[in-house]
């Protein structure tokens, strides 16, 4: 198979907001011993990209400086110590960036095959939401089954994911979004309980449930002590964004009484060797619940990749259920 010297692709053309997604031109990717180029079918929009484009998110050393963190196309180019993928083979991957254009390199590592029976419209939102809920939601918050577990941000793509794993694992769910559609959708997925917030305080609903075993936050700000206080004993909050600012006040005394666990992380930095083992544990854990039809991505809309702006606009107002991905 001969490739093209060239490719189509989005770049961001200067911080700002979603008009500085302009479409252009770029030499294709060349792979490293490593990693494996595809050639993409689709590629999913992520919040991490939209903070990359305000130029609050820098892609780690040695990325691509084009936005898109997931992806699924065919494989057409191998490095020289991959041995896993050979060209012509169908996956999903996690992305370091890049996603935004016809080709991308990623490491081999970090690909999985395209579950059985889906599309790869389907598989591209798979990487980026189910490699976030797994590390956070179950390596780093240790969630078990019969445990109660409240995710913020529902009808997000984090959110939905987040839902049908936790429910699929035998955790009792619950949810908070903000409109009765979103509660619906939520618990549509699984949730027993879904809050609106613009009705309903998620502290007082936790505590008559007996506290949050362990709650995935990606509002921050004030959510953070009121996390805090929705909390059982021995609970645990992680942190994957803060869509309403990184900073509050904690009165660390209840934290203390509570023993809580407070934590955190973000996917990007973490090391090639990090993000195999959960793609790893995605692989024996998780793909075979989406193939067998237990869990799966909840699609919002597709867009073309020159419509990239469109798509970020979408996400940024908040109307969308589910994901959003781009067609290559």
């Amino acid at each position: 198979m001969s490739l093209p010297e060239m490719m189509r692709a989005v770049e961001i053309s200067e911080p700002g907001g979603p008009e500085v997604l302009k479409p252009c031109t770029r030499p294709l990717p060349v792979p490293k011993a490593d990693e494996i180029v595809i050639k993409l079918a689709y590629a999913g929009v992520n919040r991490p990209d939209a903070l990359q484009r305000a130029g609050l998110y820098n892609p780690p050393p040695g990325a691509s400086d084009l936005p898109g963190l997931e992806g699924a196309g065919e494989v057409v180019a191998v490095g020289a110590a991959v041995s896993d993928w050979v060209i012509g083979d169908q996956v999903c991957a996690l992305l370091p960036g890049g996603g935004y254009a016809e080709y991308v390199a990623t490491p081999a590592a970090h690909a999985l095959p395209v579950p059985k029976g889906m599309s790869l419209e389907e598989a591209a939102c798979l990487p980026e939401t189910f490699f976030t809920v797994w590390s956070n939601v179950f390596m780093r918050g240790g969630l078990q089954a019969g445990e109660r577990f409240l995710v913020h941000g529902g009808s997000s793509g984090i959110g939905t994911t987040a839902i049908q794993l936790a429910r699929a694992f035998g955790a009792r769910v619950f949810a908070t979004a903000g409109s009765d559609e979103k509660c619906k959708a939520c618990a549509g997925l699984g949730a027993e309980r879904a809050i609106n917030y613009r009705e309903e305080d998620f502290v007082d609903v936790a505590k008559a449930e007996g506290g949050m075993n362990l709650i995935l936050d990606m509002v921050g700000g004030n959510y953070i002590p009121r996390n805090i206080k929705a909390l059982a004993m021995e609970g645990r909050l992680v942190n994957i964004a803060f869509l309403q600012g990184s900073k509050a006040e904690v009165n660390f005394a209840q934290v203390m009484m509570k023993r809580l666990t407070l934590t955190g992380s973000t996917l990007r930095p973490q090391s090639d060797a990090a993000k195999a083992k959960i793609s790893s544990a995605l692989l024996t854990k998780v793909w075979p619940l989406i193939e067998a039809g237990q869990v799966g991505p909840v699609m919002d809309s597709t867009y073309a990749l020159d419509d990239a702006a469109k798509a970020h606009a979408h996400m940024e107002s908040g109307a969308h259920i589910g994901k959003i991905v781009l067609e290559i």
